[in-house]
């Protein structure tokens, strides 16, 4: 019997049946064919889910290096330098969120996330990481771990932040912003 092919026996299909089993069928096709559906719906066997160079929707995957994920913060650090909320806000997707540090207020409009930066870029803030974590994906890049802003001219903050960052329209954008000012170590 060949792999794969079904053969006939006087031109009808039919279970082969043993003197031990009914003749309605196998006692276990029906696991096997619940197995089978399992795997298939796993894509385990199958045409590959999606290929090395496309995301699971079809797009192309833009390749960015690590280098070019960091230079992102660099890009939003330079539009909080120039004081003007509108180039800041330019770098956010129009659905994205921010879990700003001096707020509790979520912003989740690009009109709310201007309203944030209007009050933070008052104070003149210059940023630098001072650690970070990189995950590139598909499209897509998580930049995770602390940072510290230079604010009035004067002093320090130390907090914790996570950039979510999303290949769309030709350009990458900021869809998640978390930023928490960082426990003070004492207090551990």
């Amino acid at each position: 019997m060949e792999r794969g092919k079904a053969q006939r026996h006087g031109g009808n299909l039919s279970p082969i049946s043993s003197p031990h089993q009914p003749r309605h069928g196998h006692p276990g096709r029906a696991l096997i064919a619940l197995l089978l559906a399992l795997l298939l719906a796993l894509g385990v066997g199958g045409a590959p889910a999606a290929a090395a160079t496309a995301d699971t929707t079809g797009s192309r995957c833009t390749p960015i290096s690590e280098t070019q994920a960091a230079a992102l913060f660099e890009r939003w650090n330079g539009a909080l330098q120039s004081g003007d909320p509108d180039q800041v806000v330019a770098l956010y997707s129009p659905d994205a969120l921010l879990l700003p540090t001096l707020s509790a207020e979520p912003r989740q409009s690009p009109a709310a996330i201007r309203a944030y930066f209007e009050q933070f870029l008052s104070h003149a803030p210059r940023g630098r990481i001072d650690s970070r974590v990189l995950q590139l994906g598909c499209n897509e890049v998580v930049d995770a771990g602390t940072y510290s802003f230079w604010l009035d001219g004067d002093h320090w903050v130390a907090a914790r932040y996570t950039f979510v960052y999303v290949f769309t329209d030709g350009a990458w954008r900021i869809v998640h912003h978390h930023s928490s000012l960082a426990p003070n170590p004492q207090a551990a």
